[in-house]
């Protein structure tokens, strides 16, 4: 036992030496000596098919077999096929595994690694390794399929018999550490080839072996290529001991430790390549993002026949996709179906509001059956890469998906991080819905189309800042305006000559006492007055909540349908942020200043009132000075038959008016296009900002 502890105890010392980094000088000198044997000729061998080849061989070799039976070779890969592409390399793949079983008749790993290295000194470093890996495999392979089939094939069992292996089957128990040490080096070798190999595939056009990472790879190719081909050869001699053993004998755990301390250095080696390669194909992703980006911003700004080259660098380049989904056929089609339409990419992320699209779902059908005004409306929705693959997301694609009647990208993960990257620097995307217009060319007639189509619909075709410009001019602040497309009835109203106040805010209080006055002030001044309650900003379930105490009590007109109260904010938003791309502001623009104060009404608590006379004549107060005014009639009601009634009440509002009040302007702070400077519309004087978060909508 003295005998046999002495040189297990210096293995042992040697193992954990080979744990520690050898001194820099004897690194050195071993790489010095590794590249001497280096001189690789212009040949380049493609080793990527001997690879999967050995891949088969050492998943279908394992000692589990033992247990398992017999296993069944497969050609999946086609082995047939790859005979002809494996020939030339047979004859070296022979006189590697002739250097290999050098090692198992006494000689020094190291002298046996040097001398393959030395032999394939004309082969690059990945195929030096996948070559000695093929050599190894041989042995590996022959010796499990003799050790599977030695039960059920007479020569099979001959050659077991001649080589000890029901020796070595009957004593599988006691060897297990053996073969533990052994299938795990085996792993650690080869994810190290297959990291070897990869960085032979990375394209040359996006990267050079002088960046910093492949650089840095390249250099660790030698010391890799070494300890790959020193761990097969303690392998193969591991193998070849196996064969030798004897009954009577029990192998020591020198081999063990032998093996164990290769793994841990080779899984060094594989870590250490690993991140390099991670960061080579980081770099190579950044530069074809670039690439693609700088090609999606050169397309965008050139002249086209048609749209098609936008849209397929826009949305795919592939060719064999169908990329986009339509929601009418529910089928997946070409982008050939774009081409020279007019077309609107509608581009959100994921909590898009549900009004949103109903809104757009009316306007895009009503458009449908105009032959005069024909888009096509494509959704594409930016997702977050960190959970885009999650069920909950897929999940709501698939059901946001389904509720489009128009085209869709069948999925998210088609849109590439170049084009994410141009929606958010060129058109200005946060996280608030853009709807973005491109003519049957391709050009971009508008980067956000959504408020010139919440504003006029689908009178804005074909959504250009011309068209868009061209509207505003026939426009002047007054009912049809503030109320188009949202409620007829109120028009009609309007039509009828009716007078007509518009009402919001979420105080129940002064909703009670404000419509139950005013409807009595109208009485009494013989005035035909019609109200509507037209709820608050961001505040759903509030307004529904007061919309039912409004019809319990009969107080005025409302709308039932959240979705007309949250197109009716939408479209003043709209109006405002239209306006300021054609730099309007309250002290130049009558119509700006009308949308800026009802704005700034909706931001406080309390509730407010804008007035709607026969000829367009209009007043607005806020809540408490409009109630006011309403409770103080009879100090102006003789004014109302020489002045008529909304310019009567004008007047006393204005009366009323203190140097000293306040008014909130909330504005979403991810609409692209937020004012550095906004001036109150009352007073005239600039508003302090002031930072708001807020996580929901109530």
């Amino acid at each position: 036992m003295a005998a046999f502890g002495r040189p297990a105890l210096k293995m042992h010392q040697l193992t954990k030496t080979d744990r520690r980094m050898l001194p820099v000088s004897d690194d050195n000198a071993m790489t010095k000596q590794i590249l001497a044997t280096h001189s690789p000729d212009s040949h380049k061998v493609d080793v990527k098919p001997i690879l999967l080849i050995v891949e088969e061989v050492i998943r279908h070799a394992t000692p589990d077999i033992i247990a398992k039976g017999n296993g069944q070779l497969d050609d999946q890969l086609g082995l047939a096929e790859m005979d002809g592409m494996l020939e030339p390399l047979a004859h070296v793949v022979q006189k590697v595994g002739a250097e290999l079983a050098c090692k198992c008749s006494g000689g020094d790993a190291h002298a046996t690694t040097m001398a393959i290295l030395n032999l394939l000194s004309n082969y690059s470093w990945d195929a030096k390794v996948v070559i000695t890996l093929a050599a190894f495999s041989v042995t590996y392979g022959q010796y499990w399929l003799l050790a599977q089939l030695y039960t059920t094939n007479m020569l099979a069992k001959a050659l077991a018999l001649l080589k000890q292996l029901p020796d070595v089957i009957e004593h599988s128990n006691s060897l297990k550490p053996h073969f533990d040490a052994l299938s795990k080096l085996i792993a650690a070798i080869l994810n190290v080839t297959k990291c070897i190999v990869k960085f032979t595939e990375l394209p040359s056009q996006y990267i050079s072996s002088d960046t910093p990472a492949m650089s840095v790879a390249l250099a660790s190719f030698p010391t890799a290529a070494y300890w790959t081909i020193k761990s097969l050869v303690a392998c193969t001699s591991l193998i070849e001991s196996l064969v030798s053993l004897s009954h009577e004998l029990i192998m020591s755990t020198t081999e063990v430790w032998e093996l164990s301390s290769l793994a841990h250095k080779v899984k060094d080696i594989h870590g250490h390549l690993q991140m390099q390669l991670k960061l080579c194909i980081q770099y190579i992703d950044e530069k074809r993002h670039e690439e693609a980006y700088q090609n999606l911003v050169r397309i965008s700004e050139t002249l086209h026949l048609d749209n098609m080259k936008f849209i397929r660098a826009f949305i795919s380049t592939r060719e064999d996709i169908h990329p986009i989904y339509d929601g009418t056929t529910k089928m997946t089609v070409h982008l050939e179906i774009l081409k020279r339409k007019h077309v609107l990419l509608l581009i959100s992320d994921l909590d898009i509001p549900h009004e949103e699209v109903m809104i757009l779902d009316n306007l895009f059908k009503e458009a449908h059956q105009r032959p005069e005004i024909r888009y096509e409306i494509v959704w594409i929705p930016i997702i977050d890469p960190a959970i885009e693959q999650h069920s909950k997301s897929k999940h709501k694609f698939e059901e946001l998906k389904q509720l489009m009647p128009w085209f869709s990208v069948y999925d998210p993960s088609i849109i590439e991080l170049s084009t994410i990257r141009f929606i958010k620097e060129k058109w200005n995307f946060r996280k608030k819905t853009i709807l973005v217009a491109l003519d049957p060319q391709g050009k971009v007639s508008s980067t956000n189309a959504l408020h010139m189509i919440w504003i006029w619909g689908n009178l804005a075709f074909p959504f250009t800042s011309e068209r868009e410009e061209e509207l505003w001019k026939t426009e002047s602040w007054r009912l049809e305006l503030l109320i188009d497309g949202i409620d007829f009835s109120i028009l009609d109203w309007a039509a009828e000559g009716r007078y007509i106040c518009i009402y919001g805010g979420e105080d129940t209080e002064w909703i009670k006492e404000f419509t139950s006055k005013t409807k009595k002030v109208a009485e009494t001044a013989n005035v035909d007055l019609q109200m509507a309650y037209v709820g608050k900003n961001n505040a759903k379930e509030r307004v529904r909540k007061i919309s039912i105490m409004i019809s319990d009590n009969k107080l005025s007109h409302y709308w039932a349908d959240s979705t007309l109260v949250w197109f009716f904010w939408a479209r003043l938003e709209s109006m405002m942020y239209s306006k300021l791309n054609y730099g309007k502001t309250v002290e130049n623009d009558p119509i700006m200043q009308e949308i800026m104060t009802l704005l700034s009404f909706d931001g406080s608590d309390k509730g407010w009132a804008i007035f709607f006379g026969r000829a367009g004549e209009t007043t607005r107060a806020k809540g408490e000075t409009v109630l006011s005014c309403i409770l103080a009639f009879d100090q102006w009601k003789e004014e109302v038959e020489e002045k008529g009634f909304v310019k009567a009440l004008a007047d006393y509002l204005q009366q009323l008016k203190t140097p000293h009040h306040c008014n909130r302007l909330i504005l979403p702070g991810l609409a692209g296009n937020i004012p550095e400077n906004v001036v109150c519309a009352e007073c005239g004087r600039a508003m302090e900002k002031y930072l708001m978060y807020r996580c929901c909508v109530e």
